[in-house]
């Protein structure tokens, strides 16, 4: 799981804030910047946003293109998806309860089919 921190440090935008903006369906840079409020030309964003954006699941390493796979071969719930890419099933390091911080990103990609 990613901590929490600075991403864009022109507007301050945190790693949860482009997460959530994840979970409501952005899935661009342009999308994010308009969602999540990014400038995507800061040192931060150059070098973090496209690995957001590609992942998924940060405890199991899950991408994007591999969860999207997943749901175009049948994975039609979270937990399918999770049986089929391990997504969601990583354990806090912090707390060491399971995280599925994730699981709304899954759904989210169940929803829009992308």
């Amino acid at each position: 799981m990613a901590a929490n921190r600075i991403i864009c440090t022109k507007n301050n935008v945190d790693y949860v804030s482009i997460r959530k903006a994840m979970t409501a369906g952005a899935r661009t840079k342009e999308e994010i910047a308009a969602s999540a409020g990014v400038c995507t030309e800061c040192e931060g964003c150059q070098s973090e946003l496209e690995t957001i954006l590609s992942s998924v699941c940060g405890c199991k390493k899950v991408s994007l293109a591999t969860v999207i796979e997943a749901v175009k071969a049948g994975a039609d719930t979270v937990e399918k998806v999770s049986e089929v890419t391990g997504a969601g099933t990583g354990v806090d390091e912090v707390t060491g309860e399971e995280c599925g911080k994730c699981k709304g990103l899954i759904q989210n990609i169940i929803d829009l089919g992308r």
